[in-house]
């Protein structure tokens, strides 16, 4: 016998005994499956309700979106910054909305129908989770109410139509999309299309009169404006302190000052010939455009007059090594004639960015050589800047000469993204921000974190963060009953399987005693009320889970018309049904441990003696 395994004789004869004393072992059944069946049912309910409440309310994208509440710049930097941010799935651009409304041709009656165009991009949760597919090029997605106005399904294509009103006139242009997926209703109830970022760009570029070459959408090209830091006016005749400070009022200059031959120098390149007086008007910290030269050159028509604009200390460089700082001019043969300098080939200010090879020209000094006859510059800003200038000629002044339009668009630069194609030679103001975003949190949990994120920038938003606490508070709340309900039953039950099996080993002590006489270890017979323990709570927990199921249908089927298709209020994931199983065993076996210590204390010469 003592050569035996306690994990083959042990087992056998603790179900020996379960089976002789069946009455009794089923009452500890009966008594267990009563105390784990209503946990489970809670449990089951809590998980139930909460995760239905969270699907219906919370766990549909809908719900876990964050809109703006104002209108305003949201630059590519806010966007990069924010798609680190923790807890968030998903983030893209938007446009103004009174941009964003598309028309769509019914493709039976011909009409068309005005409905809201929404960008997405890969990962849109909106999409993803309503059973659509994200559009590519020249594709979209319709809502459910956008589909069945339009009588239409995914595969079909649809014709769009972008309309504007310029110079007095109506103007449209349309694109035709294939439709690769409708969305599940559940995802809005209104009428809208979702494309692609670059198309929704592409209708408001041309809502607000720009065109769209790739999409063969005519339309102007979002020039840079000209920035300089200041401007020069050179008169024959000099200016009275009244005359000074009436140019100065509602120009949007600050001041007005005379300026010397060494300054002019500094700034222009030239000193101005004798009979000249000079006066430099700037706005310092600020930017003067073409609309203040305009201002001034209104106040002075009729007298001869020199307006220069310049720009100071901008921070570019030649590639070919040659020194480099540049000064613009622009003026007309019969300026420079009158000034006393080489005539320019480019000729007068034309106060704009107009593509060719006039603002891309340069004029070096004679001690410059250039090796090719084109020089490349480069130029700091926003976003790094690089031309090439093609070489006119030599200029008798000691600083390379540019059209001073030039220096108004690298100026323009520093403050704002600028883009240059070296095919047209144009200049393109590239986009500064946009007006809005979309935004998807992780999980419901996530959403108010990232609402105070918001928040704490200054920017207003729309969520649904009342409502999610809300969920939160309740989910907490049951999850505190269901453990001190918990608690209680499970020491009324550790109670009981201690208690019973204490008193089985009691009656057992003869039959205990006798087999440590046939050759049993005190470690073979401790395994007794443990193996005893562990089978009880099996059992009782398929005697559980068979009163659970019986009464989930129960509960699932009383209220199935309150239920969507897939929804529960009743029920447990396998994970949940885990943690139930390992808990019981657990526990039970922790319960026995005292039987098994008292056990492991019966002295075989009892049962001689009781003999």
């Amino acid at each position: 016998m003592s050569s035996l395994s306690p994990f083959r004789v042990i087992p056998a004869l603790a179900a020996s005994h379960l089976r002789h004393d069946w009455i009794l072992t089923l009452c500890l059944v009966v008594a267990l499956a009563a105390v784990i069946a209503p946990l489970l049912v809670l449990m089951g309910l809590k998980h139930g309700t909460i995760e239905t409440l969270r699907d219906r309310l919370v766990e549909d994208p809908v719900f876990r979106e964050i809109r703006p509440a104002q209108t305003r710049q949201y630059t590519p930097d806010w966007f990069e910054d924010v798609a680190r941010w923790p807890g968030l799935a998903f983030v893209t651009p938007t446009i103004l909305p009174l941009s964003s409304v598309l028309q769509v041709v019914h493709p039976l009656s011909g009409r068309a129908e005005l409905f809201d165009l929404v960008p997405t991009a890969a990962g849109d949760p909106l999409l993803l989770e309503n059973n659509a597919r994200i559009p590519g090029e020249d594709q979209l997605v319709l809502s459910h109410e956008a589909a069945r106005r339009l009588g239409v399904s995914a595969g079909e294509r649809l014709t769009v139509r972008v309309t504007r009103s310029r110079a007095g006139r109506t103007e449209q242009a349309e694109a035709e999309l294939l439709i690769v997926s409708v969305l599940a209703p559940r995802a809005g109830h209104l009428p809208r299309v979702y494309a692609p970022l670059p198309l929704v760009l592409d209708v408001e570029a041309y809502k607000e009169g720009y065109g769209a070459p790739r999409r063969g959408w005519p339309g102007e090209t979002p020039e840079p404006y000209l920035s300089f830091d200041g401007a020069i006016l050179l008169l024959e005749t000099p200016l009275d302190p009244i005359a000074r400070t009436g140019l100065v009022i509602n120009t949007g200059f600050a001041r007005m000052q005379e300026a010397s031959p060494e300054r002019v120098r500094a700034l222009l390149g030239f000193v101005p010939p004798s009979g000249f007086h000079a006066y430099e008007l700037l706005t310092p910290g600020t930017a003067i455009t073409v609309s203040n030269l305009r201002v001034i050159e209104q106040k002075l028509r009729g007298q001869e007059r020199w307006l220069l604009p310049y720009v100071d200390a901008l921070q570019t460089h030649a590639g070919s090594g040659l020194p480099w700082s540049p000064v613009g001019l622009s003026l007309t043969p019969a300026q420079t004639a009158r000034l006393g300098i080489d005539p320019l080939p480019w000729g007068g200010f034309t106060a704009s960015a107009s593509p060719g090879e006039r603002l891309v020209s340069v004029l070096l000094p004679g001690d410059a050589v250039s090796p090719k006859p084109r020089l490349a510059v480069g130029s700091t800003g926003v976003a790094p800047l690089s031309l090439e200038l093609v070489v006119r000629g030599q200029t008798a002044l000691d600083r390379p000469v540019v059209p001073v339009e030039l220096l108004g668009v690298l100026r323009t630069a520093t403050q704002r993204a600028v883009l240059h194609d070296p095919d047209t030679l144009r200049f393109e103001m590239a986009r500064g921000g946009y007006r809005g975003f979309r935004l998807y949190a992780a999980g419901i949990d996530d959403v108010p974190a990232l609402a105070r994120r918001l928040e704490a920038q200054g920017i207003e938003y729309l969520a649904e963060v009342e409502a999610i606490e809300r969920i939160q508070v309740l989910d907490a709340g049951l999850g505190r009953l269901f453990q001190l309900i918990a608690i209680l039953g499970i020491s009324g039950g550790t109670a009981v399987l201690i208690a019973s099996l204490y008193a089985a080993v009691e009656r057992l002590r003869r039959d205990l005693g006798v087999l440590r006489l046939l050759g049993l270890a005190r470690r073979h017979v401790f395994f007794f009320p443990v193996v005893e323990g562990a089978m009880i709570a099996a059992l009782g927990l398929l005697a559980a889970f068979a009163g659970y199921g019986a009464l989930a249908m129960t509960i699932n089927h009383t209220f199935a018309g309150e239920l969507a298709p897939g929804e529960r209020f009743c029920t447990l994931p396998n994970s949940h049904v885990l943690v139930a199983v390992a808990a019981t065993l657990s526990l039970a076996i922790l319960a026995s441990l005292v039987a098994a210590w008292r056990a492991t204390h019966i002295d075989p010469a009892e049962a001689i003696r009781e003999q």
